[in-house]
């Protein structure tokens, strides 16, 4: 009965060593001006597979992630938040998508960003 006990209490410590053995938290710059770029931008970072959390500051225009490196990575989170018209380092968003955004929510593009 022992060993038993002894066996399962090893299997749960494992498993929840490898549940947080892949998180990774990182930031990322990203263009926006106000509270509805920022609700976008959260949206668009949690909703790649492998993300827990996102945190988006308007006034440092940082994009904190904590996600897992085994299901994601940084790069498809900036692909994701340049799909829904915010640029990020190695990602810019489509014309026509910033476009589409409102008004409040239009930031200066600069033109050496990549696609």
């Amino acid at each position: 009965m022992k060993a038993k006990v002894l066996s399962l209490a090893a299997l749960f410590m494992m498993g929840a060593f490898t549940v947080f053995a892949g998180n990774k938290t990182e930031k990322i710059k990203v263009s926006g001006n106000c509270g509805m770029c920022e609700k976008r931008i959260e949206k668009a970072a949690s909703a790649v597979e492998g993300v827990s959390k996102a945190d988006w500051n308007k006034e440092t225009k940082m994009l904190e992630v904590t996600f897992d490196d085994a299901l994601t990575s940084t790069d498809k989170i900036e692909k994701a938040v340049a799909k829904v018209g915010h640029d990020t380092p190695h990602y810019k968003a489509k014309d026509e998508v910033y476009n589409e955004l409102p008004g409040c929510c239009h930031y200066d593009r600069k033109k050496d960003e990549k696609k």
